[in-house]
């Protein structure tokens, strides 16, 4: 068997199942980390999906019993540099590589769902967190455990926070503490729970449903959502307000409207993503 940490296997994997394209992490014996070559993976395979217009919806799923374990402890910390400015700026360099993935699945055109078959923890979590939709395992389980080893998970609580209540956040990152499935479709990390076999059936059925909607809309009402929801009440609705015109007048709102009048399915324009 060969070692894991030299495999030329692909960190991450890419299958497409009619517009549905499924990047999976491909590291199950390291159980996933973000490290930095996994990252850039990620953010190239985004990338990729983004400009591609047979993509309509992406799923980012995990090989093996962790869907990511976070960051890859042994990369940031083995080659520290000896100086307190060249170890934060090594650090620095691989957080920002992994702040900008994560905002490239904000940004990304389609929507992206996770689909959670184990253990997501720190880095691993936030992951979950920065993805559109999120279907878990009720074998998953999720963690922000830099509290126990002298840290706090800091970065992870940007997209966690803004998942769930602040108060559960802050419990998750003060105890260092494993919650189950359930627990996290109650807190609002993930979208719902179910069996373990049925996982993969039930993200790819909801993946589908998705793909045949509207590009365009999903495309512009994505990008809307997260512009206007951290804006001031006011604001974000004099916000929604102008995109909600441009949606209504685009060419497939126009043919979204008479198939609705015509009791027929509607045959959607292909949005072009390539600005």
């Amino acid at each position: 068997m060969s070692d894991p940490a030299r495999s030329t296997d692909p960190f991450v994997t890419t299958e497409m199942s009619g517009a549905v394209c499924w990047l999976t992490l491909n590291r199950p014996g390291q159980r996933n980390p973000l490290s930095s070559s996994m990252i850039r993976a990620i953010r190239a395979a985004i990338e990729i999906a983004s400009t591609d217009p047979k993509v309509r919806v992406v799923v980012i799923a995990g090989s093996g019993p962790v869907f990511s374990a976070g960051h890859d402890l042994a990369e940031m910390t083995s080659s520290m540099p000896q100086d307190t400015a060249s170890r934060e700026a090594h650090l620095g360099s691989i957080l920002d590589l992994c702040s900008d993935m994560m905002l490239s699945l904000m940004r990304c055109p389609k929507a992206v769902i996770a689909c959670v078959q184990g253990t997501a923890t720190a880095a691993g979590c936030q992951l979950v967190s920065a993805c559109d939709l999120a279907v878990a395992s009720d074998k998953a389980r999720f963690c922000t455990p830099g509290v126990n080893i002298g840290s706090f998970c800091t970065t992870p609580l940007v997209g966690i926070g803004r998942n769930m209540h602040r108060k559960h956040a802050m419990e998750l990152a003060l105890t260092g503490d494993m919650i189950s499935a359930e627990d996290a479709v109650h807190m609002g990390l993930i979208n719902r729970t179910v069996p373990s076999a049925e996982l993969r059936t039930e993200v790819e059925k909801l993946a589908q449903r998705i793909a045949s909607k509207s590009a365009q809309g999903i495309r512009s009402g994505k990008e809307a959502f997260y512009r206007q929801i951290d804006m001031p009440v006011e604001e974000a609705f004099e916000f929604a307000r102008d995109e909600m015109i441009k949606a209504l007048t685009t060419s497939d709102a126009g043919e979204g409207v008479q198939a609705f009048f015509e009791k027929r399915q509607p045959r959607w324009g292909d949005a072009d993503f390539s600005s």
